[in-house]
């Protein structure tokens, strides 16, 4: 059994099981089909060999002060910084994403995500003290440990800030790291790899294995101590089914339908401005990307001509010569998937408004598209479009929108505009999602102090904020006397009859409404 992020690998040659040398995945740049390189799929005795390294340089790693780990990871980003124009290059040229994508949405976020969490980590991981309500003559805290080596199996979309995030919090908690990228961009994790070793940090401590789903399969199999895991939801399920059979605690991140809600109040251009960035930026392949529009009946026409004209001014191609808004589809079978969604919607009663389809000639494009008279008996409105299409439905109030916009079996991120601070508030409350932006989009991603992560069959866990770099850690808790400990307590072996009476004399006094004790105890 393999795991990827739902999308056939790339890959050739033959097993060494058949006399032709181990298997090799190539790497092409969807833009072009230019042949960027190859790498090796890892076998399971290698994957094995690669966790024990990172044991063991974990537990060297794992007795660094905190403050010095901060300090390493400090120089790391710098390194990340200085490096910034070769890891946009790749990133650009294996994703075929423009180049101001690639530094703004990744290699900016990671070098901010390491900025703040280095310097707030020995703040979220100090020991927390916990004020105990009833056994007064103790005390508690809790402490976080590392858990020791954090698998991560990253997905194609973005192969630097997804996984590179997780890195920097497993590292910074004390943990190893050893990454498994998407068959689909593994020359982004390998450059990512080359930056951490000339910062200086330990090579064993941080890790690649390339190869198809069958190595993210040996990365479990392996025993990490927890999985970090983004992909396709039916993957995400047998990764957690596997997790869960060897125990290990896991983080699934498993894709999102967002809905963007524009009420009659809201300001049109920029809701326009933010549909059409948030829907096609990196080709439409994020999982927060605007995947439906829920717009209010009375403003709905001048939105969607306002959305069609900014559609069809953007610039799609190529993006290494620049001057570039839309690139390429990162896997040309993403396209057929597209293609398919389009024919249903057309057929229930949808209006392609531009766009609608491949463009023609060399690499993988499909053009933005815009969607209109849409509604819920279309699959474009229900299952996951992951590509430039922006399917728009007008609906008659807020309650309406809300009800559709809770239709859905994903609960990733959500949108709403509107002029109104409480009415975006109280509808941002309403809508079944891990993350609610009003009157923005996709930057509370890159907000490293807020939680981010999914409901529903969007998954579970979650990484930024405290408790994503938490989450790295064991929690273990520490319970101790604060006075001098008597020989024997009363409800200790052996028991007798009297007390009985005596603890049901004692409940009685300090748990049931009206005693006076419990008035005391509970001001206390």
């Amino acid at each position: 059994m393999g795991w990827s992020s739902g999308i056939e690998p790339r890959i050739d040659g033959t097993s060494a099981a058949e006399g032709a040398g181990p298997r090799r995945i190539v790497s092409y740049a969807p833009a072009t089909g230019e042949v960027l390189g190859e790498v090796p799929v890892f076998s399971s005795d290698r994957v094995r060999d690669v966790l024990q390294r990172a044991r063991a340089a974990q537990a060297v790693w794992a007795d660094v002060a905190l403050e010095e780990r901060c300090e390493r990871i400090l120089a790391l980003r710098d390194h990340v910084v200085d490096r910034a124009d070769d890891l946009v290059d790749l990133l650009s040229a294996e994703c075929g994403k423009p180049r101001l994508e690639a530094l703004v949405h990744e290699v900016m976020v990671v070098a901010d995500l390491a900025t703040y969490y280095a310097k707030r980590a020995g703040k979220i991981l100090a020991p927390r003290e916990i004020d105990l309500h009833l056994f007064k003559h103790r005390r508690s805290y809790v402490h976080y440990a590392p858990r020791g080596v954090v698998g991560i199996i990253a997905p194609w979309n973005f192969p630097l800030v997804i996984p590179i995030g997780d890195v920097i919090t497993a590292l910074l908690a004390g943990n190893a790291a050893v990454l498994k990228p998407s068959e689909m961009t593994p020359l982004v994790a390998l450059k990512f790899k080359e930056v951490f070793d000339a910062s200086g940090m330990p090579k064993d401590l941080f890790q690649v294995v390339t190869g198809d789903g069958s190595t993210g399969a040996a990365l479990i199999d392996a025993r990490p101590d927890k999985i970090m895991f983004t992909g396709a939801v039916a993957t995400g399920r047998r990764v957690a089914a596997a997790c869960g059979e060897h125990l290990i605690p896991c983080t699934l991140e498993l894709g999102g339908k967002a809905a963007l809600i524009v009420c009659d109040d809201a300001d049109l251009e920029r809701a326009a401005r933010a549909i059409v960035f948030a829907g096609f930026a990196n080709s439409g392949q994020v999982c927060i990307s605007v995947e439906r529009v829920y717009a209010h009946a009375s403003i709905h026409d001048a939105l969607v001509e306002r959305v069609i004209q900014l559609t069809r001014d953007l610039r799609q191609g190529d993006p290494k010569p620049g001057n570039v808004d839309v690139g390429a589809m990162i896997y040309a079978r993403q396209i057929e998937t597209l293609e398919s969604l389009l024919k249903d919607a057309v057929s229930k009663g949808a209006h392609v408004r531009t766009g609608g389809k491949r463009r023609p000639g060399k690499g993988q494009f499909f053009e933005p598209t815009v969607l209109t008279g849409c509604n819920h008996d279309m699959r474009v409105m229900r299952d996951e479009i992951f590509g430039p299409v922006v399917p728009i439905m007008a609906v008659a109030s807020d309650d309406e929108a809300i009800m559709h916009a809770n239709d859905s079996n994903l609960g990733l991120m959500g949108y709403v505009f509107t002029r109104d601070k409480g009415r975006g508030r109280a509808l941002a409350e309403r809508i079944q999602a891990g993350t609610v932006m009003v009157n923005d989009v996709f930057t509370a991603y890159a907000t490293p102090e807020a939680p981010f992560g999914g409901l529903k069959d969007s998954g579970y866990g979650r990484v930024h904020g405290d408790e994503g770099l938490r989450e790295m850690c064991e929690t273990r808790h520490v319970n101790y006397n604060r006075v001098p400990p008597i020989k024997r307590e009363p409800v200790w072996f052996p028991y007798r009859r009297a007390t009985y009476g005596t603890m049901s004399r004692i409940m009685r006094l300090i748990m049931r409404s009206g005693s006076p004790v419990k008035k005391m105890i509970d001001l206390l």
